[in-house]
């Protein structure tokens, strides 16, 4: 299944994509979900967050901007989340940063059955039991194998994806890299969490959580080397980058450069 499949899916069915995520984030992933076609709710509270999982196709769960209640609400609605099986997006921000944040994140790894986690390099290992040293919420952007990605998705039961120059994404058993994509995602903040909510619409659309990971990094990618096509400099980026998000096609001359690693 290419990425205009998955997209397509997207766009046919408009799953509602339920977001508990960092408040740094808010408008620009609703904004970015609206543009992909899928339809974004910002609920955090925990009096209503496992209500409101009732009501959608996928549920986000983003640790950027930690609170005790907001974690207390995540944990509601992902339990919701399995029960109902819908799939649970984890995005571990900073994870490695604080022992609060690391914990928080083992936490809801513990209690929630997460079906895909996505983070860079450095939070990834983190999760995966490697020491790596992270600044702030932006973690480590040195790399990480695919031997290293596959066994902690095996160990962690889910798609894992680790972003950053290369995506390298595994379900534990086969493994794939993503070359798409522009330095400029870097430029701007929140281009990860968004990707994280882009995911959770595909696997929310879609019946193939792995092809749907797949098709998400790589309709991401190639709509951010799009963007940097008609960019100057981060502002005009993000602006193009949202427009690529709702315009991005089948169009000739698009390359995927998706490679199975194992």
């Amino acid at each position: 299944m290419g990425f205009t499949d998955v997209i397509k899916e997207v766009r046919e069915t408009s799953p509602l994509v339920h977001c508990i995520t960092n408040n740094v984030v808010i408008n620009f992933t609703a904004n970015g979900l609206i543009a992909l076609g899928a339809s974004p709710v910002m609920a955090s509270a925990k009096e209503e967050a496992s209500q409101m999982v009732q009501h959608a196709k996928a549920l986000l769960l983003n640790i950027g901007t930690l609170a005790a209640a907001d974690v207390e609400a995540m944990i509601l609605a992902g339990k919701e989340a399995n029960r109902l099986g819908i799939p649970v997006i984890f995005d571990p921000v900073g994870v490695g940063a604080t022992a609060y944040r690391t914990e928080t994140a083992r936490r809801i790894l513990a209690e929630v059955n997460v079906t895909v986690i996505r983070g860079n390099a450095g939070e990834i290992a983190v999760l995966g039991g490697t020491s790596a040293q992270v600044k702030g919420v932006d973690g480590n952007k040195e790399g990480i194998s695919h031997n290293q990605v596959q066994q902690i998705a095996d160990d962690l039961q889910a798609v894992v994806i680790a972003t950053g120059e290369v995506d390298i994404l595994s379900d534990g058993k086969r493994t794939f890299s993503v070359a798409n994509g522009h330095h400029m995602l870097t430029k701007i903040t929140g281009s990860g969490c968004l990707l994280g909510a882009v995911v959770a619409a595909c696997a929310g659309a879609s019946e193939n959580v792995l092809e749907a990971c797949i098709g998400a990094l790589t309709f991401y990618g190639i709509a951010s080397e799009k963007a940097a096509e008609r960019a100057i400099a981060p502002g005009s980026f993000q602006a193009a980058f949202l427009d690529q998000l709702y315009l991005l096609q089948d169009e000739a001359g698009v390359l995927e450069q998706v490679n199975q690693l194992a």
